[in-house]
């Protein structure tokens, strides 16, 4: 598939931000026989006074951008085309949950994708004994790691409960598994500490999501979002795939990445400091508009 993505950032402050230094991942990803970034431009209002594009340990696209200048408003725009195969169905030649870790200590290296950087705690995941109990219930008819991914994912999306108004960015997947109740990164949070507990790595990705309108409505302007979804190790044959639990399904060509790492600190979209008295508003506008 082939899309046009549209987004737009925008935060409105209760006083001038007198400076402020920002990291920025929010282009679109450009995978080897993954995704194809055909073009991309980023436009940031007011100009930074210094900007300075790099990449982090994972490979992410990264923008650090400085204001030495006061301002009260900041806007982040996001033009790009993109294009997402269509791949076949997943052959599954991941080995049982009990093997796993055979594949584990066969990996020897310590590159960005290694799976032993995906299985503790990370900023974001800290266990529990309730979703790790909840993590072998719905994984206990699994034959092969691959279908435990798969199964606990779907128990996750039985169990909970969209609901954009019950968390916020920084509220605890504990809190949001308790309640049951969450947004896109509520679900991926729980799903990687589920599927860590068990032994199985597991990573975060941020990304679009392709809307489909219902049948004879029109495409909302604006009305996607930016969205999560897990990554897991399936061992050495099978390697990564992802997964999105929001929505209980593989990950497709519908998927556009940005960014991945182990949580969401390591792919947040803006993530910086400023020097500021008061409180600030955001919004944020997304088209994902396909071309065929």
């Amino acid at each position: 598939m082939l899309y046009d993505i549209r987004m737009e950032i925008a935060y409105d402050y209760d006083g001038p931000v007198a400076s402020g230094r920002h990291l920025l991942r929010l282009m679109p990803a450009g995978l080897p026989k993954e995704q194809r970034l055909i073009a991309g431009n980023l436009g940031i209002e007011p100009q930074p006074d210094e900007w300075r594009g790099g990449t982090d340990f994972f490979g992410n696209v990264t923008n650090e951008i400085v204001f030495a200048t006061p301002h009260r408003t900041t806007v982040f725009t996001v033009q790009a085309r993109v294009e997402r195969p269509q791949n076949g169905a997943l052959f599954d030649m991941s080995p049982r949950l009990t093997d796993l870790s055979r594949d584990l200590n066969a990996y020897r290296a310590l590159d960005a994708w290694a799976p032993h950087h995906f299985l503790g705690s990370s900023t974001r995941i800290v266990f529990s004994d309730d979703m790790a109990d909840y993590a072998f219930a719905a994984v206990a008819q699994a034959a092969t790691t691959y279908e435990a991914v798969v199964g606990l994912g779907r128990a996750l999306h039985r169990d909970m409960k969209f609901d954009a108004n019950a968390t916020s960015v920084d509220t605890p997947a504990t809190e949001a598994f308790a309640s049951r109740h969450g947004v896109c990164q509520d679900f991926t949070h729980i799903m990687i500490t589920c599927l860590r507990s068990i032994g199985i790595p597991a990573g975060y990705v941020s990304g679009f999501l392709r809307t489909v309108p219902p049948p004879g409505k029109p495409r909302l302007e604006g009305a996607d979002a930016m969205h999560a979804w897990v990554r897991a190790w399936c061992g050495l044959e099978m390697g990564w795939i992802e997964y999105d639990p929001t929505n209980d399904v593989i990950v497709g060509p519908d998927h556009v990445v940005i960014a991945r790492g182990r949580d969401y600190s390591d792919v947040a979209p803006v993530k910086g400091i400023m020097r500021i008295a008061g409180g600030h508003r955001s919004k944020q506008k997304v088209d994902v508009i396909p071309l065929g």
